[in-house]
């Protein structure tokens, strides 16, 4: 059984990833599909870690990225390569931590109470698949504490999709 409650207390917030990660390891178990433990994954992180107003995934289909499973208000369907934090990290390859969404360059407002963001690139066999967004409506919300965790959270759900790096 699995806890979805923000105000469990964890220790720390290493402390509050190495649970999520060990829960995401029993969740993906058996289940090879990316679209299910996607999902499964979005609602884990959303309803567990808190102050956030969107987490999900964007899905690479060879031009620009597409909206796949999530949690919270409703999301631009596609961003295109470069644009934006998501465009960004799918274009350069790299993580991008945002403390404040306005001063970011290019921002794309699909929710306006958007303040803050984490995005972790996706790759298989060296390929671009998607992006993993995380949200927050609080400036300077994620901490490279959070980057790592979430890092480490999409690796696990890579590896239970037939392996690839984050």
């Amino acid at each position: 059984m699995f806890s979805f409650d923000h105000s469990s207390g964890f220790e720390s917030v290493p402390a509050m990833y190495d649970t999520l990660v060990s829960q995401a390891r029993s969740l993906f178990d058996g289940e090879p599909s990316h679209i299910a433990n996607a999902a499964n994954l979005a609602a884990l992180v959303y309803h567990t870690v808190p102050d956030l107003n969107w987490a999900g995934f964007y899905f690479y289909d060879g031009n620009e990225l597409v909206l796949g499973p999530f949690q919270g208000k409703i999301a631009c369907v596609r961003i295109a390569m470069g644009k934006g934090v998501c465009g960004t990290a799918a274009a350069t390859g790299q993580a991008q931590l945002v403390p404040d969404v306005f001063a970011f360059a290019g921002h794309i407002a699909c929710d306006a109470a958007s303040r803050s963001e984490v995005v972790i690139p996706l790759f298989r066999d060296d390929k671009l698949i998607g992006v993993w967004d995380v949200d927050s409506p609080k400036p300077d919300r994620f901490t490279q504490e959070d980057k790592a965790g979430m890092q480490a959270l999409c690796q696990v759900w890579l590896d239970a999709c037939g392996g690839a790096k984050a």
